[in-house]
Order: structure tokens, then sequence, then C-alpha cells
């Protein structure tokens, strides 16, 4: 899986760098998503694969702090790119002729540099918090990576604090991000619905409806792991939970968004077949 997702992320962004036809802003947010989902992924991925297949299962204290910083800054960081990739297209649906204008190429690196920055600050807020805690009892952590919950679960100081700095902070990452999203979707459906053509509102559902899927998947299962009562948890659903936005939503974003649109599959195609072609020359020389 691990595997795959790397291969088809890596795919989308080289695709989008040798093809001019897809510099428009919809793909530039794609190929950044791609890059976001490759960094997201192999912050956690790689240390479970190896704690899977071998005995020592062991991350250091330092290690642990670095891993649930980048899990947390590529985590914000994606609910915002999300956000904006909903505002896209938005602008792209509901004001076709002053799309290119909205959606310059300025404005579309402040979204994505504003979505890093955002991430930033929201992991080094709670990792600072989470690690400014003593750790005098068990150094067992009950999960496949160093996430906030479980880690806090090891703390022998009262931890309302850091639960509430979870709830007010990390609520207002989550769901800011997630309202953008929301009212861009109301807009578009909206505007949708007016359509008198059946084969374009098919074709706009169709263009919406895969961000959507991906949308419920990555904010549904963070919901759950964050912002409910740990007593409603069960003895291993939040490794099930969390294995569902840091493994599953990588893993479906290639095929969702780009490996099954016709443009996207076109330039692949080309690409492919022009490398074939350079390969078949050379040896041809040789």
């Amino acid at each position: 899986m691990y595997t795959i997702t790397v291969g088809g992320n890596l795919s989308i962004i080289i695709t989008y760098k040798l093809s001019p036809s897809l510099h428009t802003p919809m793909y530039f947010f794609i190929a950044n998503f791609s890059i976001l989902e490759l960094l997201y992924v192999s912050c956690t991925v790689p240390e479970m694969l190896s704690g899977l297949l071998s005995e020592c299962k062991v991350i250091s204290f330092s290690g642990c702090v670095i891993q649930m910083y980048c899990f947390l800054l590529f985590g914000g960081t994606e609910c915002y790119m999300l956000a904006a990739m909903a505002y896209d297209r938005y602008n792209a649906i509901c004001h076709p002729l002053l799309y290119t204008v909205i959606m310059n190429e300025r404005v579309c690196i402040q979204h994505i540099v504003g979505s890093y920055i955002i991430g930033a600050a929201n992991a080094l807020i709670h990792t600072a918090f989470t690690f400014s805690l003593a750790f005098c009892g068990s150094n067992e952590i009950d999960h496949f990576f160093c996430d906030i919950p479980p880690v806090l679960e090891l703390s022998c100081q009262d931890i309302w604090a850091n639960e509430l700095v979870i709830f007010v902070i990390g609520g207002c990452v989550l769901i800011g991000s997630l309202v953008v999203t929301i009212i861009s979707y109301v807009e578009i459906i909206s505007k949708i619905l007016k359509l008198h053509s059946v084969s374009g509102r098919k074709k706009t559902f169709a263009t919406c409806s895969s961000h959507f899927i991906v949308v419920t998947v990555f904010y549904g299962s963070a919901v759950f792991m964050y912002f409910t009562p740990r007593s409603s948890h069960r003895i291993g659903q939040n490794s099930v939970v969390s294995l569902m936005y840091t493994v599953i939503a990588p893993l479906l974003n290639p095929f969702i968004y780009s490996l099954r649109n016709k443009e996207v599959k076109s330039n692949m195609k080309t690409i492919i077949l022009r490398q074939i072609e350079y390969l078949n020359y050379n040896f041809r020389l040789f």
C-alpha cells in the first residue's frame, strides 16, 4: 500500500511537471497536494513497517517528538490545502469567466504557503504542550506512531490543559478549514442544480464528488480520533481509525483525484510512450 501510494503520487507530480497543458490552478493544487501526501504518509508508515518487520519496536524520545511534529504539520497543512482546493473548484464552477483572474499564480502560491504556515503553527503548539508534561510511568505507546492521544496517556500529570488545547486550537484548525470546504460545496451544489444541461450536471458532479470523498474520509476519522471522549474508544479502535487518515486516504488520493481523470491519463500515456520511443531509439543506436 505504501509503495502504491508513493508511486501514484509521484506519477501525478511527474505528469504535471512534464505536461504544459496541465499547468492550470486545479492541477497546480493537485500536484502540490501529491507532494504533501508523500511527506504525510512517509512520516508514519516507514516507522510502522520497520516495527512490523523487526523485533525492535522502539522509537527514541527525540524521534517521537520529531514524528509527532511532522505528522501534525502535514496533517494541519492538508486540512487547509483541501479547503483551498474546494475554494478553487468553487471559483471554477461559480465564476468561470473570472476564474483565471481570481485564481492567478500569486494567489495559488499564497494558498499553498498559508496552508503550511497554519500547519507549522498548529504542530508547534501541540507538540510543545504534549512534551512539556512529565512521563514517569510506562514507556509503551499503544499505537503505531507518536500521535497526541496515546502519548498523553503515558503522562503522570493532569492532562486537562492539553485536552483543552486540542479542543480549542485543533478545533479551530479542523473546523475552520471544514467550514470553508462546506461553504464552497454548498455554493457549488447550488450552482449545479441551476444547470439545465443533464450532461453538464453529471460532469460537474463527477469533478467535485472525488474531492468530497477524500474530505469525508479525512475529516470524519480525524474528528472521531481527536474530538470524541476517550472513554468511548474501544481497544485497538484508535489504530484502526488512524489508519483511515494516515494510510487509506493517501492511498486513495491518486486514484480519486487524477488517475481517473481523462486529461491526466492522456498526458501520462503520452509521457510513457515518449519514454518508450526514446529508449527504443537509444537501443537501435547501440
